[in-house]
């Protein structure tokens, strides 16, 4: 089972990449966070978030509920344990759409999990996409902007760094992480395995006798 992170600077453009990046890996599913936020145009419950209040969220983190929860823009944030647990069950890979804090808190609890950390082309062009979505006034991106420059100190504790200035060489770059995450041996060690059972029973019996004796003349 293969966790992935993916972390940016607010504006980045992690969602849109995240969605390609399971549209092409049908084996890879969201992670769903939990969040005190209200709901963006178009977001769906429990599809891009499970909004809650804040009530509820503080109860889950005092009934250890989450893997991980962060504050962030003054909203929180969280990993139900639930929703992995669900996977790993499943055999399903997880990618986590977290903030800096979150990701940190992600690594500590899942030391195993694949961190990235998507950076923009320039600092112009994350305050250009920041103001082009519409959805937020001007005093709540500053503060995501304020947010943002601290969280760009975080970038080298992530395992890659990726620039998402094309989306689709970003993304490109993004799956070829996943893809070779997959590859590591702990996600691999069932191939071994199977191969060593097929060579234990192709092997006859006295073939290694056999064998020794005939390399001894």
């Amino acid at each position: 089972m293969v966790l992935l992170i993916l972390a940016a600077c607010s504006g980045t453009g992690k969602g849109a990449v995240g969605a390609r990046l399971r549209a092409r890996n049908p084996a890879l599913r969201l992670s769903v966070s939990h969040t005190t936020r209200a709901p963006r145009p178009g977001e769906r419950d429990g599809v891009e978030y499970h909004f809650v209040d804040r009530p509820a969220f503080e109860r889950a983190i005092e009934a250890d509920g989450f893997l991980e929860w962060a504050e962030y823009a003054g909203n929180l944030y969280g990993t139900a344990r639930a929703t992995v647990d669900a996977a790993r069950a499943a055999g399903h890979d997880l990618l986590f759409d977290v903030e800096v804090q979150g990701a940190a808190n992600l690594k500590r609890a899942e030391p195993a999990a694949v961190s990235i950390f998507l950076l923009p082309p320039t600092w112009v062009e994350l305050e250009r996409r920041l103001r082009g979505r519409g959805t937020e006034d001007a005093a709540r991106i500053q503060r995501r902007l304020a947010t943002g420059r601290r969280e760009l100190d975080a970038a080298p504790s992530f395992d890659y760094v990726v620039v998402n200035d094309v989306l689709d060489v970003a993304v490109a770059e993004v799956e070829g992480i996943y893809r070779s995450a997959g590859l590591r041996t702990p996600e691999r060690v069932h191939v071994v395995d199977a191969l060593r059972r097929e060579a234990a029973a192709a092997l006859r019996p006295g073939a290694e006798v056999a064998a020794t004796a005939e390399r001894a003349t």
